[in-house]
């Protein structure tokens, strides 16, 4: 344990038996300490976890920035760094070397750290089509990061200091089919759209502090193009530009078959989807003419508390 990095582990968790085991032992050879946010799983999620030694706090879900920050604020955290891990992610080899060798080595002025994240997808490696790397900030000292408060895209944010890249890839490689990962992407083209429809009508807080402190690096730059040329585009062009761009101009096609799914799904299909929901939700605001009732109204729709 000693010989450890001084870090602290926290993953979000609901009913992740599939994956926890994995995560866990995944971060063992650098963790300190693990904590497990679990929103009242009704699997064995929870059991295995103790069973490895984290520390459970469960704690009900409303959405993974606000669920973050409570962990942020309800853990003991006492090691000098934090790294956000989700159930279905875990470092790889050399990165889990990169960072029991360069983490106690990194000096003062060193806030934060971005990790390069690949993504599998039905077993396969996507690595075209704009998908990798994306580069995130994964690891900041204690008490300097917060997670921005937004419904989704969220990023974890440092208030000041340096921020650097480290070499070595971290996995997102969830294990469950396609109607999970449909589903799953069907809830987060509700929130997602949520956040669309308030960049139009300020119907509630919008964080915006990875823009301002990380304009012009990778996540920066996504997110300006989504807000300001993106969702201006005539309607559900965007989506068959974005799926034409990635899989083509992008060279997505060269991620084979899994890739030729991964690339339409998460390309057009769920980008499609959220426009679809923003024009749903927005011809009921529509006739609605002052902010508290639109709220209300959209509180109703999606079963979301928006204030």
């Amino acid at each position: 344990m000693n010989d450890r990095p001084d870090l602290t582990v926290i993953i979000l968790t609901f009913n992740e038996a599939i994956h926890i085991e994995r995560c866990i032992r995944s971060v063992e050879p650098i963790a300190r300490q693990v904590y497990v946010i679990d929103s009242y799983s009704t699997d064995e999620t929870v059991a295995i976890a103790q069973s490895l030694g984290a520390a459970v706090l469960q704690h009900p879900f409303i959405n993974q920035a606000k669920q973050f920050q409570w962990a942020l604020d309800h853990c003991a955290i006492d090691s000098k760094w934090v790294i956000r891990l989700d159930a279905d992610e875990y470092p790889e080899p050399e990165l889990v070397n990169e960072i029991s060798d360069r983490l106690p080595r990194l000096s003062h002025d060193v806030a934060g750290i971005k990790l390069r994240r690949r993504h599998i997808f039905m077993g396969r490696w996507i690595r075209h089509g704009t998908r990798y790397p994306l580069v995130l900030l994964r690891i900041w000292r204690t008490g300097q990061g917060r997670i921005e408060q937004r419904w989704m895209d969220e990023h974890m944010v440092v208030e000041e200091g340096k921020v650097i890249t480290f070499e070595h890839d971290f996995s997102d490689d969830n294990l469950r089919d396609i109607s999970w990962w449909t589903e799953k992407h069907n809830q987060y083209a509700t929130r997602e759209a949520l956040d669309v429809l308030n960049g139009k009508y300020g119907l509630f807080a919008s964080d915006a502090a990875m823009i301002e402190q990380e304009r012009f690096s990778q996540a920066g730059l996504k997110r300006i193009v989504k807000e300001r040329i993106y969702n201006l585009l005539p309607a559900f062009s965007g989506p068959l530009l974005y799926f034409l761009y990635r899989y083509f101009l992008r060279l997505g096609f060269l991620d084979g078959r899994e890739g030729a799914v991964y690339h339409f799904l998460q390309g057009f299909w769920y980008r499609f989807l959220v426009e679809a929901k923003v024009m749903e939700l927005e011809r009921v605001l529509t006739p609605l003419t002052d902010r508290e009732s639109r709220v209300v109204k959209l509180e109703q729709l999606t079963g979301y508390s928006l204030r």
